[in-house]
């Protein structure tokens, strides 16, 4: 199986409700997200002309417009936060963004995966997808019919 992997970066503020550590207040992190697809083409064939699953500059242009740019420089908020915090003038926020969940980083990767599922054309698909959060912790999510045992 022929795998490719592209990694990008963008910076997201949230907070967690009903938490009752630090992230239960609006807070930022500097994400980082690996998106690994391949392909459904016979892999015991070479891959015709110009050889590519996907030119790294198509997956690149697809993430950026179906995620990085959703995502990048917001503020995702659940309703419940705003409700229990009482916190309505942040409405007007252009950046704001609420969700009916919990916007943690488990929460966002499947946000991520349920939105690239559509997006990519039907050679590819989606694999795995890495998400970290802080510079040593993250979620992954991983297709698990295409594992080999």
């Amino acid at each position: 199986m022929i795998q490719i992997t592209k990694i990008f970066h963008f910076e997201m503020a949230h907070a967690i409700n009903n938490y009752s550590g630090a992230c239960k207040n609006i807070h930022g992190h500097s994400y980082e997200l690996h998106v690994t697809i391949n392909s459904t083409i016979d892999e015991d064939e070479y891959i015709p002309a110009p050889g590519f699953v996907i030119d790294f500059k198509e997956l690149k242009q697809l993430i950026n417009s179906s995620i990085i740019q959703k995502l990048d420089h917001s503020l995702i908020l659940s309703r419940a936060f705003i409700s229990d915090n009482n916190i309505s003038e942040l409405k007007f926020q252009e950046n704001l963004v609420v969700w009916d969940i919990e916007p943690s980083v488990e929460n966002l990767l499947v946000f991520i995966r349920k939105t690239l599922s559509i997006k990519l054309p039907a050679t590819l698909k989606l694999f795995k997808l890495k998400l970290y959060e802080t510079r040593d912790s993250y979620a992954e999510w991983f297709e698990t019919n295409n594992i080999m045992v």
